[in-house]
């Protein structure tokens, strides 16, 4: 599975083991839903442990056991998460299509396309060892008039570019789907979180002119 050709604004293609089985989620008007977590590894040794959301009506769950490789096409949606008392923004891969992989069969996909609109200033940043980067939060539009709001990190000319983007902008960007580990303080204690988001590799800013600009990044951050 692939995402060329496709004409969708918000494109996921992802293959990873799956390290966490499983469990029911929610029901939509008699359709059940499973989510379980996939290992993506990148170029490095890490490896990116990422949610899938798919519905009982594309796999039987009890395919999805842990050390099961999977090929998933679909979109990373976000939700509302109201159980705590913030609101808090929780991303998902949304499944269109899934095959489980043979044994034989090594995959190591990991990437998106998304065409939407900045919703939020960027934030340009330094990291202590001088690494260049900026945060925007890309709001992707879906059926029912309904956005996800995708929260995507740029580096070096990338991060550099985006400081002349302003709210409202159209903008494309290409990459791959990330787990980054943090903690929190709250109150006392400590909490450990897992955030979610795109790394870009490649940028693309259409103008009414039918131009665009392109900004690329050839190495993995």
């Amino acid at each position: 599975m692939h995402m060329d050709g496709l004409p969708e604004n918000n494109n996921v293609a992802i293959a990873g083991k799956i390290v966490e089985e499983c469990v029911f989620s929610h029901e939509v008007y008699g359709e059940g839903f499973y989510t379980f977590k996939i290992a993506s590894e990148r170029l490095s040794d890490q490896a990116d442990i990422l949610p899938i959301t798919v519905s009982e009506r594309l796999i039987d769950k009890n395919q999805l056991k842990n050390g099961t490789c999977v090929d998933v096409l679909g979109q990373l949606r976000s939700y509302n998460n109201y159980n705590s008392k913030k609101n808090r923004l929780v991303l998902t891969v949304f499944a269109r299509e899934i095959r489980v992989l043979a044994e034989d069969e090594k995959k190591n996909e990991n990437q998106i396309f998304l065409n939407g609109f900045i919703c939020k200033e960027p934030i340009y940043r330094k990291t202590p060892f001088g690494r260049e980067i900026s945060d925007i939060l890309v709001a992707v539009n879906r059926a029912y008039n309904k956005s996800d709001y995708i929260p995507c990190i740029a580096w070096g000319r990338n991060a550099r570019y985006m400081l002349n983007l302003k709210v409202g902008a159209n903008i494309k960007v290409w990459g791959r789907v990330q787990s980054r580990t943090y903690q929190k303080k709250m109150g006392d204690a400590i909490e450990e979180r897992v955030a979610y988001e795109v790394s870009v590799s490649k940028i693309e800013i259409p103008h009414s002119d039918e131009k665009t600009d392109v900004v690329e990044n050839t190495t993995e951050e």
